[in-house]
Protein backbone atom coordinates (compact mmCIF):
# COMPACT_ATOMS: atom_id res chain seq x y z
CA UNK A 1 0.00 0.00 0.00
CA UNK A 2 1.20 3.64 -0.54
CA UNK A 3 1.78 6.12 2.30
CA UNK A 4 -1.48 7.69 2.44
CA UNK A 5 -3.28 5.37 5.04
CA UNK A 6 -0.61 2.62 4.01
CA UNK A 7 2.09 0.30 5.68
CA UNK A 8 5.27 1.81 3.78
CA UNK A 9 6.45 3.79 6.79
CA UNK A 10 5.61 1.32 9.37
CA UNK A 11 3.45 -1.98 10.08
CA UNK A 12 0.37 0.26 10.86
CA UNK A 13 -1.44 2.41 9.25
CA UNK A 14 -0.05 5.92 8.79
CA UNK A 15 -1.54 9.58 7.56
CA UNK A 16 0.48 11.56 5.78
CA UNK A 17 0.87 14.98 5.91
CA UNK A 18 -1.33 16.28 3.07
CA UNK A 19 -4.22 14.18 4.04
CA UNK A 20 -3.90 14.55 7.88
CA UNK A 21 -6.66 17.53 9.40
CA UNK A 22 -7.54 18.48 13.16
CA UNK A 23 -4.73 18.41 15.46
CA UNK A 24 -3.27 15.84 13.29
CA UNK A 25 -2.76 18.29 10.90
CA UNK A 26 -1.67 20.98 13.58
CA UNK A 27 1.08 18.69 15.09
CA UNK A 28 2.52 18.06 11.81
CA UNK A 29 2.53 21.80 11.50
CA UNK A 30 4.81 22.32 14.06
CA UNK A 31 7.49 19.53 13.56
CA UNK A 32 7.44 19.52 9.81
CA UNK A 33 10.33 20.03 7.92
CA UNK A 34 11.18 20.80 4.09
CA UNK A 35 8.61 19.98 1.65
CA UNK A 36 5.79 19.14 4.48
CA UNK A 37 8.41 15.98 5.43
CA UNK A 38 7.41 14.49 9.02
CA UNK A 39 9.89 11.96 10.65
CA UNK A 40 7.95 8.25 10.35
CA UNK A 41 9.10 7.71 13.92
CA UNK A 42 6.32 10.56 14.51
CA UNK A 43 3.81 9.62 11.83
CA UNK A 44 3.95 6.28 13.07
CA UNK A 45 1.71 7.88 16.38
CA UNK A 46 -0.61 9.63 13.11
CA UNK A 47 -3.66 7.50 14.56
CA UNK A 48 -3.18 8.46 18.22
CA UNK A 49 -2.04 12.08 17.84
CA UNK A 50 -1.79 12.81 21.68
CA UNK A 51 0.58 9.68 22.16
CA UNK A 52 2.74 12.11 19.20
CA UNK A 53 2.26 15.44 21.00
CA UNK A 54 3.41 13.61 24.22
CA UNK A 55 6.78 12.24 22.59
CA UNK A 56 7.01 15.82 20.85
CA UNK A 57 7.01 17.06 24.78
CA UNK A 58 10.24 14.43 25.49
CA UNK A 59 11.89 14.36 22.73
CA UNK A 60 12.77 18.17 22.82
CA UNK A 61 12.84 18.53 26.54
CA UNK A 62 15.45 15.31 27.03
CA UNK A 63 17.59 16.63 23.79
CA UNK A 64 16.55 19.97 22.68
CA UNK A 65 15.98 22.29 25.84
CA UNK A 66 18.29 25.36 26.87
CA UNK A 67 17.64 23.99 30.50
CA UNK A 68 19.85 21.46 29.87
CA UNK A 69 23.71 22.09 30.11
CA UNK A 70 25.28 19.08 28.56
CA UNK A 71 26.53 19.51 25.05
CA UNK A 72 24.18 18.91 22.36
CA UNK A 73 26.34 16.51 20.49
CA UNK A 74 27.32 14.89 23.79
CA UNK A 75 23.29 13.74 24.18
CA UNK A 76 23.07 12.93 20.70
CA UNK A 77 26.30 10.63 20.87
CA UNK A 78 24.64 9.01 24.00
CA UNK A 79 21.19 8.38 21.23
CA UNK A 80 23.66 6.71 19.22
CA UNK A 81 25.14 4.58 21.76
CA UNK A 82 21.87 3.34 23.74
CA UNK A 83 20.47 2.71 19.95
CA UNK A 84 23.41 0.35 18.65
CA UNK A 85 22.93 -0.89 21.86
CA UNK A 86 19.31 -1.62 21.28
CA UNK A 87 19.71 -2.44 17.84
CA UNK A 88 17.87 0.09 16.19
CA UNK A 89 19.34 1.39 13.39
CA UNK A 90 16.69 4.22 12.78
CA UNK A 91 17.74 6.04 15.50
CA UNK A 92 21.16 5.11 15.30
CA UNK A 93 21.28 6.66 11.71
CA UNK A 94 19.30 9.55 12.61
CA UNK A 95 21.01 10.66 15.87
CA UNK A 96 24.49 10.05 14.36
CA UNK A 97 23.49 12.35 11.41
CA UNK A 98 22.43 14.85 14.13
CA UNK A 99 26.25 14.45 16.27
CA UNK A 100 27.82 14.62 13.26
CA UNK A 101 26.75 17.88 12.14
CA UNK A 102 26.68 19.40 15.74
CA UNK A 103 30.63 18.09 16.39
CA UNK A 104 31.64 19.51 13.10
CA UNK A 105 34.12 17.42 12.46
CA UNK A 106 33.27 13.89 10.38
CA UNK A 107 37.03 11.74 11.40
CA UNK A 108 36.08 12.22 15.20
CA UNK A 109 32.23 11.85 14.51
CA UNK A 110 33.23 8.28 12.32
CA UNK A 111 35.59 7.38 15.25
CA UNK A 112 33.37 7.91 18.19
CA UNK A 113 30.89 5.89 16.36
CA UNK A 114 32.53 3.06 15.55
CA UNK A 115 34.41 2.63 18.92
CA UNK A 116 30.60 2.66 19.98
CA UNK A 117 29.38 0.13 17.62
CA UNK A 118 32.27 -2.02 18.99
CA UNK A 119 31.13 -0.94 22.37
CA UNK A 120 34.77 -0.26 22.88
CA UNK A 121 33.77 2.91 24.90
CA UNK A 122 37.57 3.58 26.14
CA UNK A 123 38.61 3.97 22.46
CA UNK A 124 36.18 6.30 21.37
CA UNK A 125 37.86 10.00 21.18
CA UNK A 126 35.73 11.69 23.65
CA UNK A 127 36.99 12.96 27.38
CA UNK A 128 36.96 10.65 30.43
CA UNK A 129 34.05 12.15 31.54
CA UNK A 130 31.84 11.49 28.55
CA UNK A 131 33.28 8.00 28.84
CA UNK A 132 31.98 7.30 32.25
CA UNK A 133 28.38 9.05 30.92
CA UNK A 134 28.39 5.37 28.01
CA UNK A 135 29.56 3.39 30.66
CA UNK A 136 26.81 4.80 32.60
CA UNK A 137 24.15 4.35 29.49
CA UNK A 138 25.60 1.01 28.78
CA UNK A 139 24.83 -0.43 31.96
CA UNK A 140 21.29 1.25 32.18
CA UNK A 141 20.39 0.09 28.77
CA UNK A 142 21.75 -3.56 29.36
CA UNK A 143 21.45 -4.65 33.05
CA UNK A 144 18.79 -2.10 34.31
CA UNK A 145 18.01 -4.50 37.26
CA UNK A 146 21.71 -3.74 38.41
CA UNK A 147 21.66 -0.45 38.47
CA UNK A 148 23.19 0.54 42.20
CA UNK A 149 24.10 4.16 44.22
CA UNK A 150 27.60 3.64 42.82
CA UNK A 151 26.74 4.48 39.22
CA UNK A 152 25.60 7.56 39.64
CA UNK A 153 28.58 7.99 42.56
CA UNK A 154 30.70 7.11 39.63
CA UNK A 155 29.32 10.28 37.52
CA UNK A 156 30.02 12.86 40.63
CA UNK A 157 33.47 11.75 40.44
CA UNK A 158 34.09 12.26 36.41
CA UNK A 159 32.50 15.49 37.24
CA UNK A 160 28.53 15.70 36.40
CA UNK A 161 26.71 17.65 39.18
CA UNK A 162 23.57 15.69 40.03
CA UNK A 163 21.00 17.85 37.43
CA UNK A 164 23.83 16.57 34.47
CA UNK A 165 23.53 13.04 36.13
CA UNK A 166 19.69 13.40 35.50
CA UNK A 167 20.13 14.54 31.81
CA UNK A 168 22.25 11.66 30.73
CA UNK A 169 19.68 9.36 32.58
CA UNK A 170 17.01 10.94 31.01
CA UNK A 171 18.51 10.86 27.04
CA UNK A 172 19.01 6.96 27.61
CA UNK A 173 15.39 6.79 29.52
CA UNK A 174 13.86 8.26 26.07
CA UNK A 175 15.57 6.36 23.87
CA UNK A 176 14.02 3.11 24.88
CA UNK A 177 10.82 4.63 24.54
CA UNK A 178 12.18 5.32 21.07
CA UNK A 179 14.22 2.54 20.20
CA UNK A 180 10.76 0.16 21.27
CA UNK A 181 8.26 2.78 19.23
CA UNK A 182 10.54 2.60 16.47
CA UNK A 183 10.97 -1.53 16.68
CA UNK A 184 7.74 -2.30 17.90
CA UNK A 185 6.29 -0.64 15.02
CA UNK A 186 8.92 -1.08 11.96
CA UNK A 187 9.41 2.10 11.44
CA UNK A 188 11.59 3.05 8.15
CA UNK A 189 13.21 5.90 6.97
CA UNK A 190 11.90 5.71 3.65
CA UNK A 191 11.19 9.19 2.69
CA UNK A 192 12.76 10.90 6.02
CA UNK A 193 15.01 13.35 5.99
CA UNK A 194 18.11 12.28 8.04
CA UNK A 195 19.80 14.38 10.61
CA UNK A 196 17.54 17.07 11.68
CA UNK A 197 16.77 18.09 14.62
CA UNK A 198 14.94 21.37 16.42
CA UNK A 199 17.12 24.26 16.26
CA UNK A 200 15.60 26.55 18.74
CA UNK A 201 15.74 25.44 22.55
CA UNK A 202 14.22 27.99 24.11
CA UNK A 203 11.01 27.73 22.68
CA UNK A 204 9.68 24.37 23.72
CA UNK A 205 7.03 25.00 20.69
CA UNK A 206 9.26 26.39 18.10
CA UNK A 207 9.85 23.23 16.04
CA UNK A 208 12.18 24.98 13.20
CA UNK A 209 14.59 22.57 11.71
CA UNK A 210 18.28 22.81 10.64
Amino acid sequence: MSAHGGYEMSWIATIPFEAATGKLRRLYERIAGPDNNVDNIMMAHSLRPHTMEGHMALYKSVLHHSGNTLPKWVLEALGVFVSGLNGCAYCETHHFAGMARLLRDDAQADQIRSALADRRVDAAPISSGEKAAMRYAEKLTLRPAEMVAEDADALRTAGFDDGQILEINQVVSYFAYANRTVLGLGCSTKGDVIGLSPGNSDDPDDWGHH
